[in-house]
């Protein structure tokens, strides 16, 4: 039997594995990296640092069942984007009341987290780039399929999803949608996201509003051509 892997230090750690991984991209004119608040940013900070390309954020929220806020029936993100996990809202008998109003409690805090983060700066234009959209992990996949969804709006050429420990149900519906997923553990009993860490602290918005205003300093070596 094969053994299991250590878990990463921490999500900067496993950020470093992730771009080893994505290392093709690396220097390329065409690529931004956009991570997935608030726990994707570390990751993404030290993926765009060593490609060297733009870092922006795609705002996704998990709807959460009301009981059980860490089981997902589904997810929103920008631009009127949302998705339900049809099994979760049979299996726990989830009414459209309920979807409704978990679905506005999230959107006000999805505004919130636009608002805050950005800063007022605009967005990164898409159109034409090869995308990577990062996470600390796939458990059942709804934020990132959300989030995939919100970027094929904007046209991008390329969709490459990037995580470094999922589900392995979860990696291969997301897999359905996206030109390529790279996950570099899909372990054969998976809980939750966190076991694979050693520090899965929460992410303060304090560290992603810091980590994407240092990002600039790589982000700006050169221009995205399209």
């Amino acid at each position: 039997m094969a053994v299991a892997p250590p878990p990463y230090r921490d999500r900067h750690d496993a950020g470093v594995e992730l771009a080893r991984r994505l290392a093709e991209f690396r220097g390329r004119s065409d690529v931004v990296v956009l991570a997935l608040p608030r726990g994707g940013v570390p990751l993404a900070h030290e993926i765009a640092r060593m490609l060297e390309a733009p870092l922006d954020i795609v705002i996704v929220r998990k709807l959460g069942l009301p009981n059980f806020p860490e089981l997902a029936m589904g997810a929103i993100a920008s631009g009127g984007i949302r998705i339900l996990n049809d099994d979760v809202i049979k299996w726990y008998g989830v009414t459209p009341e309920t979807i409704e109003s978990v679905t506005r409690t999230e959107l006000a805090e999805l505004e919130r987290r636009e608002r805050a983060y950005r800063s007022g700066a605009s967005p990164v234009h898409l159109r034409g780039c090869s995308v990577i959209l990062v996470d600390d992990g796939l458990a059942t996949g709804s934020t990132m399929k959300a989030a995939v969804q919100a970027v094929r709006a904007q046209a991008p050429a390329r969709v490459t999803v990037a995580v470094p420990v999922g589900a392995a149900d979860a990696c291969r519906e997301v897999t359905a949608i996206a030109d390529e997923v790279v996950c570099v553990r899909t372990p054969d009993v998976f809980a939750a996201v966190g076991q694979w860490y050693k520090d899965f602290s929460q992410t303060s918005d304090a560290e992603v509003t810091a980590l994407l205003r240092e990002s600039q300093k790589f982000s700006h070596t050169r221009p995205i051509t399209h």
